[in-house]
């Protein structure tokens, strides 16, 4: 069974910075994109980051400058670094990963989400 956690949420003042981790355990072969989403109250999950296993990267327009994605394969673990935060990046953050099973067959696996608040 793989399953994706995350960690690392919680209160932040606006300007600070939080460090988020989504670790993937289980039988996997290999694990292609990786990447953050977010929803914030009352609005629609969106992409926030996201990196191949190359490590090509891609990012939300508002989060450009303030947030870096990274990935370290050894330990299948994704990171997102938030800096500068403003209030408007409050929001329940989910880590995405499409993952090789040993079958090769791939498939979508999401973390139960991981809330982050930023304060005034």
């Amino acid at each position: 069974q793989v399953q994706l956690v995350e960690s690392g949420g919680g209160l932040v003042q606006a300007g600070g910075s939080l460090r988020l981790s989504c670790a993937a355990s289980g039988i996997i072969s290999s694990i292609n994109t990786m990447e953050w989403y977010r929803q914030p109250p009352g609005k629609q999950r969106e992409l926030v980051a996201g990196i191949t296993s190359g490590g090509t990267t891609n990012y939300l327009d508002s989060v450009k400058g303030r947030f870096t994605i990274s990935r370290d394969n050894a330990k299948k673990t994704a990171y997102l670094q938030m800096n500068s935060l403003k209030l408007e990046d409050t929001a329940v953050y989910f880590c995405y990963a499409n993952i090789r099973s040993t079958s090769r067959r791939q498939y979508d696996y999401w973390g139960q989400g991981t809330q982050v608040t930023v304060s005034s």
